[in-house]
């Protein structure tokens, strides 16, 4: 037994005697009775009609504070690679992973605000989650309200000052490679005002090589209320970053040297940098007991600029747009019913430029900005319109419906030929329909089991629209697919034990691939057919209450039979192949120990299958299973000051994996492919916070 180990097992062991002594924290709120608040009709995740997960607060602190990797990685259906802190990919139920950089054909909110870009890109790693006060992802096409998520929608709520109490918090942890995090945040709650705001700067020196990391991000998240029938609500989010790419390496230096950075990422200093703001401005009235509307306007800007071996990108966007919807309440032939009907508008402005990366020509200075050889301008926009019903045929029968109706259009300008790309003002998809009936059954008093028949798209990145010639590819056509789902939620043992089984097909056409032509190059092709089908789970036991402790095991997981149905690209022919970039099985086994005294233990074990790395089948990344502990005490100092000490390990069992992979890498020359992205080894880390409150 080496040192760590004998140092975890020693404070194991002292946290857990210490614990027993206390007394247990109260915690009556079973996960059934949440209320979701992503639906524009409200209901709970009980008699909701989908597989909706969500995530507390506590949740988001059991975890290191970092990056939402292993908390959104405990969802069945659900797995977010990590090649970097800011290179990451996240999949729903297999969509999406064949995704070579970042993530898409999954859409995200902050507080009805899109995080995905006008063309379907979604970055989620830059948000502190300091500034998060719970998610709900919505898997699959389950959702008519938010347009092209085939994916499924991962909807982030601000987080809130608890009522009727105002406080100043700093937050301070160290941990390996060089992790420091500070934060500040305040908070100021009475009858009509909520008021939240944080200061975090997060930095990380990395475990490999090129892979330095500053983050400094503010937010302001308010709520007002106007009058007994109006209030109003603000966000503001700025982020500056600064983070350096590491980028995927070779198997070789994967098994023997995982700590090295790509050889051209290194020896140009690759990285990037960049300024985003993120603002908004809601409105909800209440006209009467039947009718109500919520309006949103939001606003985003990002400035950024990316040193890359093969070139240097500076980019800029600029988007605006309104989120409406409209409900009404009231009894159908003598049955409760809701409607909402709504849109969400997007206009986005993107430009960008390339330069030529002259690194080569002074050895050691990174990276250098030579002549400037293109310069594109893009305009995207896209509206929804939707539909959503929600109608109580009996005391134990729920109905769901919607529909949704989504355009979208692009246009592209060659400024540095001063010619126009498409021969439209703006090239559009066309109208895209995408129908959802659901039916919920309450079997007893908290056991439903619901159906449902969703339909759901993704259009093509703008990238992958573009021949390699420049010109748009008009036959290009948007992914579609049907999914089918049949799920159970059930709570037993006076509401102790909550289970919830799914099982889904989703079948997709129009199968989009995006054919590498060179290092920084792919083309769009729709490919054929894919299949998804699989069956997640979840059980949550607490399986001890007393007066003394509670302890809360839990257990989730999803298996799944992803495969490619009818995929041609050119002479290969992969029909029948196991979809690229996704585990076959992954599952999470983790127990929560908290006392009354402020004691809390928290382990996660996780367990990911195989990864098929390419569309042939002939390579697989390894199976890994990883370990995360964490432990903190929370006491008083004196009666308005409340301090926390924290300690935590991740990876304890110091696993060698791969934390992302690089779908269909290809090596050009003597050059061997580049798949993997190393995963940090064992690590550690321990924080202290003090809070004053102001009652």
């Amino acid at each position: 037994m080496d040192k760590n180990t004998s140092y975890l097992f020693s404070f194991l062991l002292l946290f857990i005697y210490t614990a027993t002594v206390g007394q247990v924290q109260k915690d009556t709120t079973a996960l059934s009775e949440i209320i979701l608040k992503a639906s524009p009709i409200k209901t709970s995740i009980q008699n909701n009609a989908a597989s909706v997960s969500f995530i507390g607060r506590k949740d988001l602190n059991n975890s290191d504070g970092v990056i939402l990797t292993s908390v959104l990685n405990k969802i069945p259906g659900v797995y977010m690679q990590q090649g970097s802190m800011n290179t990451t990919r996240i999949t729903i139920r297999g969509i999406g992973a064949r995704s070579q950089y970042g993530t898409t054909k999954v859409k995200a909110y902050f507080e009805d605000i899109p995080l995905t870009s006008g063309e379907g890109e979604t970055v989620i790693e830059d948000i502190d989650m300091e500034s998060i006060g719970s998610i709900e992802i919505i898997k699959g096409p389950n959702s008519t309200s938010f347009g092209s998520g085939l994916g499924g929608v991962i909807h982030l709520f601000a987080r809130e000052t608890s009522l009727q109490e105002s406080f100043g918090k700093s937050v301070t942890t160290y941990g390996s490679y060089g992790l420091v995090k500070q934060s500040l945040s305040v908070g100021y709650s009475d009858a009509k005002s909520n008021l939240y705001s944080s200061y975090t700067h997060l930095q990380s020196e990395g475990f490999r090589a090129n892979s330095a990391y500053d983050r400094k991000s503010f937010n302001l998240h308010g709520k007002q209320k106007l009058n007994s029938k109006g209030s109003l609500s603000y966000l503001g989010i700025f982020t500056r970053l600064k983070a350096f790419i590491p980028s995927s390496i070779n198997e070789n230096d994967f098994k023997n040297h995982p700590e090295k950075a790509a050889a051209t990422w290194a020896a140009a200093k690759g990285n990037e940098s960049s300024d985003k703001l993120l603002m908004g401005i809601g409105y909800k009235h209440q006209f009467s007991e039947k009718w109500s509307a919520k309006t949103s306007v939001f606003a985003n800007f990002r400035k950024a600029k990316e040193d890359r071996p093969f070139d240097i990108l500076k980019e800029k966007t600029n988007s605006a747009g309104f989120r409406s919807t409209i409900n009404y309440k009231a009894l159908l032939f003598s049955l409760p019913f809701e409607a909402s009907i709504g849109t969400e508008f997007l206009s986005e402005k993107y430009d960008f430029s390339l330069f030529k990366n002259l690194y080569l020509s002074q050895p050691g200075q990174g990276s250098i900005t030579g002549a400037e050889f293109s310069k594109i301008k893009q305009k995207r926009n896209y509206i929804n319109y939707f539909l959503q019903i929600e109608l109580q045929l009996s005391k134990k029968l729920f109905l769901e419906s919607g529909l949704a109706l989504n355009t979208t259009k692009y246009s592209l300008e060659d400024v540095f030929r001063h010619t126009t790309v498409n021969q439209e003002p703006a090239y559009t998809f066309g109208n895209v329909w995408s129908p959802r009936i659901g039916l919920s059954y309450k079997v007893a008093e908290g056991t439903n089991i619901y159906s449902a028949i969703s339909k759901g798209f993704s259009a093509p990145l703008v990238a992958e629209t573009l021949t390699p010639q420049g010109k748009i590819n008009t036959s290009l056509k948007p992914e579609m697919g049907w999914n089918y789902e049949l799920g159970f939620k059930g709570n037993w043992l006076d509401n102790k034990l909550y289970t919830e089984t799914v099982l889904y097909s989703t079948q997709i056409t129009n199968l989009l691939v995006a054919r590498r032509t060179a290092e920084d190059q792919y083309v769009g092709i729709n490919a054929g057919e894919s299949s998804h089908v699989g069956i997640e789970f979840s059980v949550n036991y607490r399986l001890i209450k007393t007066s003394k402790w509670q302890i809360t095991p839990y257990f989730s997981g999803t298996i799944n039979n992803f495969k490619f149905k009818d995929f041609v690209d050119g002479n290969a022919d992969y029909s029948g192949n196991i979809l690229t970039g996704v585990p076959n099985v992954q599952w999470n086994l983790g127990v929560d120990l908290s006392t009354e005294r402020g004691f809390s233990l928290n382990t996660s074990f996780r367990s990911v299958g195989k990864i098929s790395m390419n569309d042939t089948n002939s390579k697989y990344s390894d199976g890994y299973k990883l370990l995360d502990i964490k432990a903190a005490y929370t006491f008083k100092i004196q009666k308005f000051l409340k301090a926390e000490l924290s300690t935590g390990i991740n990876n304890a069992t110091n696993s060698h994996y791969a934390a992302s992979i690089l779908p269909n890498a290809v090596g050009f020359g003597s050059v061997p492919p580049r798949y993997y992205y190393p995963g940090n080894p064992r690590n550690f880390y321990g924080g202290i916070s003090v809070a004053h409150i102001f009652l």
